[in-house]
C-alpha cells in the first residue's frame, strides 16, 4: 500500500501532505525531515512543496538519511533559528502531482481519513481518525463514538475491505479488543490504545 499523508492533518481535498519538518539539525540550518511518500527520497522531486493555504513554498534538497528520517536542506533556511522555527511544518503538493494508484489495494492514506468503520455484519464501530507508521507497519487509529479510540493494524486480515468509493472499511478486530476498550471507557479510562505494532 502506498504511504502519502501518513502522519499529517487533511483539510483539503486538492492537497495531499508528503512530509513534516521535525526538527533543527546542527547550526547551519539543515532539518530533519520526515517523508510520507511511497519512495522516500521522492519528496524532493515535486514542485511546488508548499504549506496548507500555498502561499509558502519550500525548495528541499535532501542529503543523507538517518533513522528513519532525512537531513535536508530548505533554500532560505541558513541557521538553526529558522530551522527551528520550521519545527512541525507540514509539507503538501496538489493531488494531481501524485502518481495514479495501480492496483485495487493501493491507497493515499488521505483518502482513509472520515471513512466510516464498520464490522462484518455491517456494525458501525467509527471512523477512520488517522493513519500512523510507529516503524511496525501502519495502522489506523479509530475514532468511536463514547468509546474513546482504537489502532489496529493496517493488513488484509484485519481490514479485508477497503471501499473508498462506499465511503467505508471493514474491520476484523483480534477478539476481545473492542470489549476490552468499552471496558477501559466503563472504568473512567480514555480507550487510547497508544502505539500498536
Amino acid at each position: 500500500m502506498r504511504r502519502s499523508g501518513a502522519a499529517c492533518q487533511m483539510t483539503s481535498d486538492r492537497k495531499v501532505c508528503i512530509a513534516v519538518i521535525s526538527g533543527p539539525h546542527g547550526v547551519r540550518g539543515l532539518v530533519r525531515l520526515r517523508s510520507f511518500t511511497a519512495d522516500p527520497k521522492a519528496v524532493s522531486t515535486y514542485r511546488p512543496v508548499t504549506d496548507l493555504s500555498g502561499q509558502r513554498s519550500f525548495a528541499i534538497e535532501l542529503l543523507s538519511a538517518s533513522k528513519g528520517q532525512w537531513l535536508a536542506r530548505i533554500d532560505g533556511v541558513g541557521d538553526r533559528d529558522a530551522a527551528e522555527s520550521l519545527r512541525g511544518q507540514q509539507l503538501f503538493v496538489d493531488r494531481a502531482q501524485l502518481p495514479a494508484l495501480e492496483g485495487d489495494d493501493e491507497f493515499y492514506h488521505t483518502d482513509l481519513i472520515g471513512l466510516a468503520v464498520e464490522d462484518e455484519t455491517g456494525k458501525p464501530i467509527g471512523t477512520v481518525r488517522a493513519v500512523h507508521d510507529f516503524g511496525a507497519g501502519d495502522v489506523l487509529e479509530i475514532s468511536r463514538p463514547e468509546a474513546g479510540t482504537v489502532t489496529l493494524p493496517f493488513t488484509r486480515e484485519i481490514v479485508p475491505i477497503v471501499d473508498i468509493t462506499g465511503g467505508r472499511v471493514v474491520v476484523l478486530p483480534p477478539a476481545g479488543l473492542m470489549e476490552d476498550e468499552r471496558k477501559s471507557a466503563a472504568d473512567g479510562g480514555t480507550g487510547d490504545q497508544g502505539e500498536r505494532g
